[in-house]
């Protein structure tokens, strides 16, 4: 369904009562001071949202970025995720204060369980100690990311508690409207990561240039639009300004009905990227 630009800019608001902005901005593999740099300059170009991880080791260029930048503190959302090798609770916790220790800041803003790890299934002690984490005022809010509804209900079930944000694989490749779905239903937003898939190969996908070329739009800009209005926060990456700035500017033009359908058209069967199930798949 097309939805008017001015509402796309709103940021979304969450279950426990915060917002988040719209988009965000990846940083994996942006490590060391280059990393830093990389972050400063993406959110003084405008982005508020900005995504890291235990794994990623780059909580510390993370927490630099934001602190090298023009904009203040409490206008930044930034995002770590627990790894999966520190689910248990008592290992998960210690790891949360690591993070916050890492970035040099005072708090998190968002945090996330990076993966279920169904196998070793402790992620219900994970999801304890998050909340844990929220009450200490290590983070601000909490979530998951790569959970199926399965362990959704699980965690509501045996703690009471919904997560506000879901991060998952989403792409044209792999648009996964029904896990959008359940997500919206039950009161979670969803987060896009890879939002543009295998880049080198959607960025030349004819489809994306013919809507692309009829808005006087890139093809990265129709896709992140497509996120945007299927309710999706996307979390891009980007090592250069103009690419940055570029990825931002999808709020002033809206793809059509006829527009979205074609992008749906793209989907396949074996579209994730790593072939990383979340029902089968343990991160380390």
């Amino acid at each position: 369904m097309s939805t008017s630009p001015e509402n796309m800019q709103t940021p979304h608001t969450l279950n426990d009562g915060t917002t988040l902005p719209a988009i965000g901005f990846g940083t994996y593999r942006l490590n060391g001071r280059a990393g830093a740099e990389t972050v400063a300059r993406a959110i003084d170009n405008g982005y508020r949202l900005i995504d890291t991880a235990f794994n990623y080791e780059n909580e510390g260029a993370v927490g630099a970025g934001v602190r090298l930048s023009s904009v203040p503190r409490d206008e930044i959302v930034v995002t770590s995720k627990l790894p999966g090798r520190h689910h248990a609770f008592d290992q998960a916790v210690p790891t949360i204060e690591e993070s916050v220790y890492r970035t040099g800041l005072d708090h998190l803003d968002l945090l996330l369980i990076h993966w279920p790890n169904p196998l070793t299934d402790r992620y219900v002690e994970a999801w304890q100690a998050l909340i844990e984490a929220r009450e200490r005022g290590l983070t601000r809010r909490i979530g998951v990311s790569n959970f199926l509804p399965e362990h959704l209900e699980r965690l509501e079930r045996e703690t009471g508690v919904l997560p506000s944000v879901n991060q998952i694989e989403l792409h044209p490749r792999f648009p996964q409207h029904e896990a959008v779905r359940w997500n919206t239903e039950h009161g979670i937003v969803t987060e896009a990561w890879s939002p543009l898939g295998r880049a080198s190969e959607i960025l030349q996908n004819e489809t994306l240039e013919q809507i692309a070329h009829a808005h006087e739009r890139t093809v990265a800009q129709v896709v992140l639009r497509w996120h945007l209005q299927n309710g999706v926060v996307p979390i891009p990456k980007a090592t250069h300004s103009d690419r940055q700035i570029s990825n931002l500017d999808v709020f002033d033009f809206v793809l059509s009905d006829e527009d979205l359908a074609a992008i749906d058209g793209l989907a396949r069967e074996d579209g994730r990227l790593k072939g990383q199930d979340p029902a089968t798949y343990e991160e380390f």
